[in-house]
């Protein structure tokens, strides 16, 4: 008789836990991709074991146990392996045969290994900064932080991104031989180099939201489970670094952009313009925690960077009661704040459409047209779209037509798309 609970149970503790359970296991063995194969070796039991014998006490403690044994085999086997081809040599070498087998226990003893709480949340830190360091290529440190950190399976980040499973999967194996072969260590990163090795966990958390809560291709507008997962992992981030400005600055950008998420379709998953949102429908716990963890970027002291900018113009956005009454003046500022912090042309952009708001289309269109001349936005609908609706307000139709035409050319996303031929179905 199996308990059909066993296998809900394994899911949960491992989307809970597998950080902690994965760096544990990289701390004690010292290879990050043993310990990760080793995680999923105990996965792979307790899916048999659980449903079979009843969840036991302490989950994650069972997980990691079963791990550490698995570990300690291989240890064993290895030098066991190693010291009969020594015994081998010197018989050979003394003229005489190996008689028997020798069984060397592996460094550190047979202790059993300590669900350490005081080191826990340094193997999570350690492990995110492991698993996004530089010398991966941003697809495969987002791969492999919704892996290993996350607790995604392939199944799971290839659907999330709209890829093939053996994609995912190639991507996530060599990002292992990668670290491998680069002799990346697991733990904390010196001082020196921790502010850009943090910088580059935040982007790829960024990312992730970023593609869950604007999806780039594809029939939804807005993936829940990707953006919760990036969500999650901006939370776990603050709480490990509890002064770094720019995390709690990602946390509250997160969490204020989450909070517009219920009033951003409407019942057939079609996109509802900030316009014309139903402002009541805003998640409110959300944007306390936003404002909250704002406050506390603010708080360590040392100004706010990219995120915490951008999450000042969300907080704008969160305690306006309408378009109509948002204080765009000061989204402006902020943006040109923003622009000299982290300089892009999606940054003017967005300047543009605040320019427009609280000076008119007019100045808007100025900063459109210059972007358009120097051609960095060229393959994406985000341009044309902007200066369509501009010249559209400017009552220069056929131009906006032009525009509006371009943009649903550009724009993979289905949602969008039919949100721009509307638009340009208005325009006739």
């Amino acid at each position: 008789m199996t308990d059909p609970t066993g296998r809900e149970a394994v899911s949960a503790v491992w989307r809970i836990e597998s950080a902690r359970i994965v760096g544990a296991l990289t701390r004690y063995t010292g290879d990050f991709a043993l310990a990760e194969d080793l995680a999923q070796e105990a996965l792979a039991e307790a899916l048999v074991t659980w449903p079979r014998e009843g969840v036991p006490r302490n989950p994650a403690g069972w997980l990691l146990t079963v791990g550490r044994r698995r570990a300690i085999d291989g240890f064993r086997r290895r030098a066991a392996r190693d010291e009969r081809y020594a015994a081998l040599a010197r018989d050979l070498a003394e003229g005489g045969i190996a008689s028997g087998d020798t069984t060397v226990s592996p460094g550190g003893g047979d202790r059993d290994m300590l669900w350490d709480p005081d080191q826990i949340d340094d193997d999570v830190l350690a492990l995110m900064f492991v698993a996004c360091h530089p010398v991966l290529s941003r697809e495969a440190r987002v791969a492999l932080t919704l892996r290993v950190v996350g607790g995604l399976t392939s199944d799971q980040i290839a659907r999330a991104f709209l890829q093939p499973t053996a994609t995912v999967q190639a991507r996530i194996t060599r990002a292992k031989k990668t670290l491998g072969a680069a002799r990346v260590p697991f733990g904390l990163p010196p001082a020196n180099e921790r502010a850009e090795r943090l910088g580059s966990v935040l982007n790829v958390v960024y990312v992730i939201f970023t593609e869950g809560s604007s999806v780039s291709s594809g029939d939804e507008l807005i993936r829940f489970d990707v953006a919760s997962e990036a969500l999650r992992l901006a939370r776990v981030l603050a709480r490990l670094v509890p002064d770094e400005p720019e995390a709690h600055g990602l946390l509250a950008l997160l969490e204020l952009t989450a909070a517009r998420f219920p009033a951003r379709t409407d019942a057939d998953g079609r996109p509802v313009l900030l316009e014309d949102q139903d402002r009541r429908r805003w998640d409110r716990d959300a944007i306390r925690r936003g404002r909250a963890a704002l406050a506390h970027a603010e708080g360590c002291g040392r100004g706010l960077g990219a995120y915490g900018l951008q999450a000042a113009i969300a907080e704008c956005h969160a305690v306006a009661p309408s378009v109509g009454e948002t204080d765009w003046e000061r989204i402006v500022v902020v943006y040109e704040a923003l622009g000299r912090v982290a300089p892009s042309p999606v940054v003017d952009l967005n300047r543009a459409v605040a320019v427009s708001m609280a000076r008119g289309p007019a100045e808007a269109l100025e900063i459109v047209d210059r972007l358009a001349r120097d051609g960095a936005l060229a393959r994406t609908h985000l341009l044309p779209t902007v200066r369509g609706e501009l010249l559209t307000r400017l009552g220069r139709s056929e131009e906006a037509r032009t525009e509006l035409e371009r943009a649903v050319t550009l724009c993979g996303n289905a949602r969008e798309r039919g949100v721009l031929e509307r638009k340009l179905a208005d325009l006739a």
